[in-house]
């Protein structure tokens, strides 16, 4: 592959596989949110905002004349029902998901930058603007997840800490 279009459309796919992959993963942490509410809810605007993503990407794609990638598609989604079946087993499952949540939005904010480069440099605008609202809800949920992670560790803490008294008696 040397032709930059093909490069640009290839990581139009992979975003979108991205996507998929990222709605499942969070799909099966906040099935297992009880004790933590308001990451559970916004964790739900983001799987909406998710899919619209995917469906943003579909439509760049559609109008390019290409498509998405079947195989990317259920490589990401099977990955990510892997990777929320192994928390289900470990006792710091919120902690786990909070790393992995906040690392994943990191990667996908790369990903945006990328692809608005491309799409700039080969003058698809529609799509970088595509991309570009994208980035924007990605680095909105960065942010959030950032400034929840201190209070989502002590509310870990203190649930642990209270478990363990209960266990002692």
């Amino acid at each position: 592959m040397t032709d930059r279009r093909e490069w640009f459309i290839q990581w139009l796919r992979d975003a979108h596989a991205m996507e998929q992959q990222a709605e499942t993963m969070l799909n099966g942490q906040m099935e297992r949110l009880e004790n933590y509410p308001e990451l559970r809810a916004r964790i739900a605007q983001h799987v909406e905002e998710t899919r619209l993503q995917a469906a943003r990407l579909q439509e760049c794609l559609d109008q390019l004349g290409e498509s998405t990638s079947s195989m990317k598609d259920a490589g990401g989604k099977l990955t990510a029902m892997m990777q929320s079946l192994s928390g289900v087993f470990a006792g710091d499952e919120v902690m786990k998901g909070s790393l992995a949540s906040y690392t994943f939005e990191h990667m996908e904010i790369a990903s945006y930058k990328i692809l608005i480069a491309a799409a700039e440099a080969l003058g698809e605008e529609q799509v970088a603007s595509v991309c570009r609202q994208n980035l924007e809800e990605e680095e909105a949920m960065a942010e959030w997840l950032s400034e929840q992670l201190v209070p989502t560790t002590d509310r870990f803490l203190s649930r642990a800490e209270v478990d363990a008294d209960s266990a002692k008696r």
